[in-house]
């Protein structure tokens, strides 16, 4: 029905028409996201995989008020994650898909989680409140919602192979080893290292290069980088990556790590650095934010920082290039004098 001009003419004068509006879709962007979030939380996505009747769910998941979870299932099926038909509760295709994508659910996990809790929370840290420990909870969530951006790594991964034909590659900060399996595969002549200082990244990244059958061409070591010898990792390396890894070294050490991964590449080798890395973007802003409230003095570096630590450390940079338009994830590609 359309608005009388009188009606258009109060809601205009009532206030800040525009900036209503975008807070009300802002909000209803919010309690989506909640939805799914606490859908994926409760584990009552999980549970209607098979489809169930509301008591059979309340007995799945041990709920006593039936009245309640029967009002949350009709938000559910309002925001299209649940049908309902015949007095059992399903999947709907959306909720299906949520399920079914391990980057979605880790999307919904962060976004409606700690990168908001952070807000809820900046007053009290602001007025001397103890930092975050984001990165330490939630490591393994930031790791599965990396991998969204693992297309546009692997793009750059297989341009730089070509260029350097590499018989030995180096993944530091390797995590569960995604990077370094698309490392050898670019490079099927060579042999690979991956270093990770965490022991359970580590196991995952043996698990991966034994699931692509590569392992009899790379190992995993675990160690932190700083002060490794070429000797420790299998002699020099012709091509590095350190893929998101920058942000968690302050920045006064950020030098000092690129001069050790320099003292493993050959002479000529070339380091990838690829990071999400600071610009005017609002998430660039708010990862920012986010890094810097945790303990250990993180923060996101600019491209022209990077590329001058680069140099401090003795690299020759090549070039600095945005992965993807508007997106703040950048690679910056230096090379060791010979």
């Amino acid at each position: 029905m359309a608005l009388k001009v009188r009606t258009v003419a109060r809601l205009v004068r009532a206030g800040h028409v525009r900036e209503r509006l975008r807070a009300v879709r802002d909000g209803q962007a919010g309690l989506r996201a909640g939805t799914v979030r606490s859908a994926l939380g409760t584990g009552v996505l999980a549970a209607l995989r098979p489809g169930r009747t509301t008591a059979e769910l309340a007995a799945e998941l041990a709920v006593t008020d039936h009245v309640l979870l029967e009002a949350y299932l009709r938000t559910l099926e309002a925001a299209h994650l649940v049908r309902t038909a015949g007095g059992r509760h399903r999947l709907a295709r959306r909720g299906r898909a949520v399920l079914g994508d391990d980057v979605v659910r880790a999307a919904y996990e962060s976004f409606a989680g700690y990168h908001t809790d952070l807000y809820r929370d900046l007053g009290h840290q602001l007025r001397g409140g103890p930092a975050r420990d984001d990165v330490v909870r939630h490591g393994d969530v930031i790791a599965r919602l990396s991998r969204a951006f693992e297309p546009l790594v692997h793009d750059t991964l297989e341009s730089a192979a070509a260029t350097t034909r590499p018989r030995h590659v180096l993944d530091v900060g390797c995590g569960d080893g995604t990077n370094l399996v698309h490392m050898l595969r670019a490079a099927p002549a060579s042999r690979g290292t991956g270093v990770e200082i965490d022991p359970a990244a580590a196991a995952l990244a043996e698990q991966a290069l034994h699931r692509a059958r590569l392992e009899d061409r790379a190992h995993v070591l675990t160690a932190d980088a700083r002060g490794l010898a070429p000797r420790q990792i299998g002699g020099e390396v012709d091509l590095a990556l350190l893929a998101n890894v920058i942000y968690y070294v302050p920045a006064r050490d950020r030098p000092a790590l690129l001069r050790d991964i320099g003292a493993l590449l050959a002479p000529r080798g070339t380091l990838l650095v690829v990071s999400t890395m600071a610009d005017r973007s609002v998430f660039s802003r708010h990862f920012d934010l986010l890094l810097r409230a945790q303990a250990g003095e993180m923060s996101l570096p600019t491209p022209e920082e990077v590329a001058r630590d680069l140099r401090t450390a003795g690299f020759d940079v090549m070039g600095v290039r945005r992965l993807a338009r508007g997106d703040p994830l950048h690679a910056v590609t230096a090379r060791r004098p010979a």
